[in-house]
């Protein structure tokens, strides 16, 4: 399982929310670059960036820190928030961003994310971001009403290989990830997995590998101590999961 470090943009700093509360930021630093060549130079070999302004108003204002990221780094990255156009999304590739994350559209414009697919193949992944099962949208903002399980069937059949699957409930809060959730949805489905949301110890990434899982997302549990990354990097590598 590949154990991928996240970097949340906002303002073009470094930060993390609580359960996607615009209310509740901490800030981690000024320089999201610097943060980004700590991670590669601590073994990872892909970093997972949401531009939080752009989920929340569609605008590219974080742009400048992903070129700085990109300019400074060696590995991939996979960059989501506020893609809901083709023009967006060929821009993002273009700049050269490994792969981009697709949210709200998924959901909104479901011939947008097939023309995706259809033209870049699994340089495009779905996040997920899930409320006791129903799927939300806009930045956490609005429910779709629509079953997690129903969402990634329709993926499945569109040719999606990968979603990022979020359990709102436990992004940020440092208490565990919905485990049974996962459990559920690697049986009921072949698409890969990379869980975000709630990973707080070592114990919890040991647990989802054996699920077994395509990868972690680690954010604020590195951020805040509870996580040793470079050691986890390098206790729990990759397997056969082409991320």
């Amino acid at each position: 399982m590949k154990i991928i470090p996240a970097i949340d943009l906002l303002n073009n700093q470094c930060v993390r929310l609580t359960q996607g509360d615009f209310d509740q930021v901490t800030i981690y630093s000024n320089s999201p670059d610097d943060v980004a060549s700590m991670f590669q130079e601590m073994g990872a070999t892909s970093l997972h960036i949401i531009d939080l302004d752009g989920a929340r108003s569609g605008d590219p204002i974080n742009i400048k820190s992903i070129e700085k990221i990109i300019q400074k780094i060696d590995i991939p990255i996979q960059v989501g928030g506020g893609i809901r156009t083709l023009e967006r999304a060929k821009m993002l590739l273009d700049l050269g961003v490994s792969k981009i994350i697709i949210g709200t559209i998924a959901i909104e414009n479901l011939n947008l994310l097939e023309t995706l697919v259809k033209s870049y193949g699994p340089r495009i992944m779905v996040s997920i971001d899930a409320e006791q099962g129903i799927v939300k949208t806009r930045g956490w903002k609005i429910s779709s009403g629509i079953k997690s399980i129903d969402l990634i069937k329709t993926l499945e059949d569109i040719g999606v290989s990968s979603i990022i699957y979020t359990d709102i409930a436990k992004d940020g809060m440092l208490e565990g990830p919905n485990f049974e959730m996962y459990e559920t949805l690697k049986k009921n489905s072949k698409i890969g997995i990379i869980a975000s949301g709630g990973i707080t110890s070592f114990e919890d990434l040991k647990r989802l590998k054996s699920i077994p899982l395509e990868g972690a997302i680690v954010g604020k549990a590195y951020y805040e101590g509870k996580i040793d990354l470079k050691e986890a990097i390098r206790c729990l590598p990759e397997e056969s999961f082409p991320v």
